[in-house]
């Protein structure tokens, strides 16, 4: 087993203490740049450890509702010197996630919480009657106090809590083995130079990716991150750009819809003096990653110095602590056209160019560090071109969910002829071809109408693109229960420029696109108000609580 990842901080203080740890871009307030040394963040994570240790002990649980910045980073680092287990969370002001945070929250049963003053009195009204600490007045001189305990890496480091796409958040028990070892995997992956390369990101810190590639990566080999907070990313996603333009040898990393975001948003007048030659990899992953994104990105700021191989297709998920597969470094983007009825059919077939429809997928590469499987139905393994459920075993993979022993089992605990050990069942549908994979879809969300299966992502894009009404990124499909069969249901945000046009038009094209491209009928088709269709906190479409929404007459 790979040691404690966090004993490399006290490390790093130690050999090259007043070398760049963590630095924050303060854009939200006046633009600041503040920055955690490795001998600060060691300081400030002991002082922390020995204040929690007045309060918690090893095992106990301590939630972090704390805005994005260093005081968060401190707060997971504290935990895990004081041998607690970290809740990373979020504070209760962020809009649109007051359900999935009370959830989380009453789940973990935390016995103290971390914050920061500028959010306090929200943390107050939110967690009555719990012990709250806040980080930044936490005093230095604590750490004069502190005696190291040993960390072990089969010990309980944090509880990530899933988006909830398919269902409630559940939380995932992640060892400080776990997260050694996907950053080992990850590091490997990019290829980084030690104490030279430098992530620059604006990912959440609560979500699995965000976490790892800000706090846990530069651990790894003594190296430098530079983030900010994801909202400062959507006001202006040139910013993202700015902090890449800023060094010589960086990496990053975010969801498919923030390439896309960005390269519809950042214009000419902004480009003018970006230099993005420095950017190694571009990780792609966290939702499907889409051709028409990359070809999108790759054009916007190819003349800013930006290298089409930098962008990596990745796949990943909370319960293989966050990272799985990724196209290797300079690979070119492999983007493959597949028959769409023999992909519905379960087989990998390349599109000939002749009669039928075609889906193309962009492959997410190969294992990192960990086996990957595609199963059938039966707990078999499949031969390459057919498609099955994802199965992964390695290092990384989280031991367990909190508290729910029969999920555990079914998720966690599958086994496989002929192979030694259990295995994780991912809950992804995906194809290996020509030695590459690719991610189909997820099991759950798949509609079966006729006995015929549809991916909802194919049917999704479809009816974006029949009427510039409905707005990109913002339609989810789903079925309901028929009286023989599924039928299907069709929920799409109006666009900006579509306020004005008839529903009734709308959905008439809409009907006619998925008629002829998938040979659907369209039960029931909603157009509804910007801000109905729900995502997750990772900026996926929560098809489920869009299900649910639309069964209780929810939206409008």
């Amino acid at each position: 087993m790979p040691e404690a990842l966090i004993e490399r901080v006290a490390r790093w203080a130690r050999e090259i203490p007043d070398a760049p740890a963590y630095t924050f871009a303060d854009y939200l307030g006046d633009g600041s740049r503040e920055t955690l040394t490795w001998a600060r963040a060691d300081l400030k994570a002991r002082a922390l450890a020995v204040r929690l240790r007045e309060v918690a002990g090893p095992g106990d649980r301590v939630a972090i509702l704390a805005p994005q910045g260093l005081a968060y980073v401190v707060a997971v680092l504290g935990t895990f010197y004081a041998g607690v287990v970290a809740v990373p969370l979020f504070a209760p002001d962020l809009p649109g996630h007051a359900d999935r945070l009370a959830r989380a929250y009453s789940d973990a049963d935390p016995v103290a919480v971390l914050t920061t003053t500028a959010v306090l009195p929200g943390v107050r009204d939110f967690a009555v009657g719990a012990t709250v600490i806040t980080v930044d007045t936490v005093s230095d001189l604590l750490a004069e106090e502190w005696a190291a305990v040993r960390v072990e890496p089969g010990d309980l480091a944090y509880l990530q809590y899933t988006s909830g796409s398919t269902r409630a958040p559940a939380g995932v028990e992640i060892t400080h083995g776990n997260l050694a070892a996907n950053a080992a995997q990850l590091w490997e992956m990019f290829r980084a130079r030690p104490r030279t390369s430098v992530a620059a990101l604006w990912l959440p810190l609560f979500h699995d990716m965000g976490l790892v590639a800000t706090v846990a990566l530069p651990m790894v080999a003594g190296n430098q991150v530079a983030f900010m907070d994801p909202v400062a990313f959507v006001m202006s996603p040139v910013r993202w750009l700015r902090l890449l333009s800023e060094f010589d040898d960086v990496y990053t990393g975010g969801p498919n819809f923030a390439f896309e975001y960005t390269a519809a948003r950042v214009g000419a007048v902004d480009k003018e003096g970006l230099d993005l030659s420095g950017v190694r990899v571009m990780l792609n992953g966290a939702e499907p990653v889409r051709p028409g994104t990359v070809e999108a990105f790759n054009a916007a700021f190819g003349g800013c110095g930006l290298r089409p191989e930098a962008h990596t297709p990745a796949y990943g998920l909370a319960e293989a602590t966050v990272f799985v597969a990724a196209m290797r470094p300079d690979e070119a983007v492999v983007a493959t056209a597949f028959d769409r009825d023999a992909l519905r059919d379960g087989r990998a077939v390349p599109y000939d160019g002749g009669f039928g429809d075609l889906t193309t997928l962009v492959s997410c590469g190969r294992a990192g560090g960990q086996r990957v499987r595609v199963v059938g139905e039966r707990g078999r393994a499949l031969p390459d071109g057919h498609v099955g459920e994802v199965w992964v075993q390695g290092p990384n993979v989280a031991r367990a969910y909190w508290r729910d022993p029969l999920r555990t089992a079914e998720v966690f605990g599958a086994t496989l002829d002929g192979e030694d050990g259990t295995w994780l069942r991912t809950g992804d549908l995906g194809v290996v071809s020509d030695g590459l994979l690719y991610i189909t879809g997820r099991i759950k969300d798949l509609i079966i109408v006729d006995g015929r299966n549809h991916y909802p992502q194919d049917i999704e894009v479809t009816v974006q693109e029949a009427h510039r009404a409905v707005r990109r990124d913002h339609v989810a499909a789903f079925s309901v229960p028929g009286e023989e069969t599924e039928r299907l249901v069709v929920v799409a945000e109006r666009s900006r420029g579509g306020a004005e046009t008839d529903s009734a038009e709308v959905a008439a094209q809409v009907r006619a696109a998925v008629r002829k491209f998938h040979d659907l009928s369209v039960h029931d088709f909603v157009l509804t108000g910007t801000g109905t269709v729900p995502r997750t906190t990772s900026g996926k479409i929560a098809r489920r609580a869009c299900l649910r929404a639309y069964l209780e007459g929810a939206l409008v």
